[in-house]
């Protein structure tokens, strides 16, 4: 849930910057493409810090090496985050982290059947968590496929 909040924070924070004059900060898809790099960064931490026992237990008996996959999911998760930055790049990024959004859905399927907690906190159900799922898939293939166009300052007379 701590991922959507800063999804959601920072894009809103990045477009009333944008909305306040921050030229940087002028096209929506600029403030998604910046607000889903702080997401998976901060989604990427919690892969080597107190939290990496959690999501090695996320990852389904079926899956070997667990700490392997986790510590590649976060260098995925990296790299995803810093490509989403350069506009070269980003349709690239976005693309291979809509599939890595896939790829781990398993694990939070497990997640939540198997009552796991992450900081101590249990996981969404299900459903919420699919639908979490979803907003972040949409939010990175729009972030990546859509072209940013900046608004033209009015001239004043």
């Amino acid at each position: 849930m701590i991922p959507l909040i800063v999804l959601a924070g920072s894009f809103s924070l990045l477009l009333l910057a944008g909305r306040l004059g921050v030229q940087r900060f002028q096209s929506w898809v600029v403030c998604l493409r910046l607000a889903l790099a702080l997401m998976f960064l901060l989604t990427a931490s919690a892969h080597w810090g107190v939290r990496r026992p959690d999501l090695v237990r996320m990852v389904p008996s079926a899956f070997p090496n667990p700490e392997i996959l986790v510590t590649l999911t976060g260098i995925a998760e990296i790299a995803g985050a810093l490509g989403l930055l350069l506009p070269q790049s980003a349709p690239w990024a976005a693309a291979s982290l809509a599939l890595l959004l896939i790829a781990v859905f398993p694990a939070n399927v497990h997640a939540a059947n198997a009552g796991i907690t992450i900081g101590g906190r249990p996981v969404p159900g299900v459903l919420p968590r699919a639908l979490i799922q979803l907003v972040f898939l949409g939010a990175v293939l729009l972030a990546g496929f859509v072209r940013p166009r900046r608004r033209r300052l009015e001239e004043t007379p």
